[in-house]
């Protein structure tokens, strides 16, 4: 009579395996998350130099890959700026927006002009404010997402963590939550 494994001791045997399986599975939704409600991406850091200089490092998931191939393939006019940086800057913060660019179902939409603050998704998302706020000094503009969202900077949006701008005219404040 041959002895068999136990049905336990099968299973550790190939438990190794399975794990790799499921850590790789985990590594590869991390990039998905990105452009959706999970763990952001972290900003490639000549991006966060280069672009944070002048305005937040914007998340790459919050514009499709089309967008930002116009956007870096622009930047002697970027919206209305010269911020035109050296051929291996560009490349490789290209590349890297490529990689991590939007593709979950709001973002394929490619927004007029390639702006954020145009797309569909940031309208409906903010379509309870009142135009004129994005004129107030403590706003300056939508594209300005410090101004309201704390944590804007770090690539987190949630509602939770929005205050209302100081200095901002409390009329204003009537669609206001914090």
């Amino acid at each position: 009579m041959q002895n068999r494994p136990l049905a336990p001791v099968q299973y550790a045997r190939t438990a190794p395996k399975w794990i790799a399986i499921l850590a790789l599975a985990g590594l590869s939704l991390g990039s998905a998350w990105a452009d959706s409600k999970g763990p952001m991406v972290p900003p490639l850091p000549k991006y966060q130099a280069e672009c944070a200089a002048c305005h937040i490092a914007y998340p790459a998931g919050m514009l499709p890959a089309a967008s930002w191939k116009r956007v870096m393939g622009s930047l002697d006019t970027h919206y209305g700026t010269d911020a035109s940086l050296d051929e291996a800057s560009v490349r490789e913060i290209s590349q890297w927006l490529q990689v991590n660019a939007g593709t979950y179902k709001r973002v394929r939409e490619e927004p007029p002009q390639d702006r954020i603050s145009t797309s569909a998704w940031f309208v409906r998302k903010h379509d309870e404010l009142d135009p004129a706020i994005w004129k107030q000094a403590a706003v300056k503009s939508a594209a300005n997402c410090i101004a309201c969202h704390t944590r804007a900077d770090k690539g987190s949006f949630s509602e939770r963590e929005i205050t209302f701008p100081k200095g901002l005219d409390a009329r204003f404040r009537r669609n206001w939550s914090d």
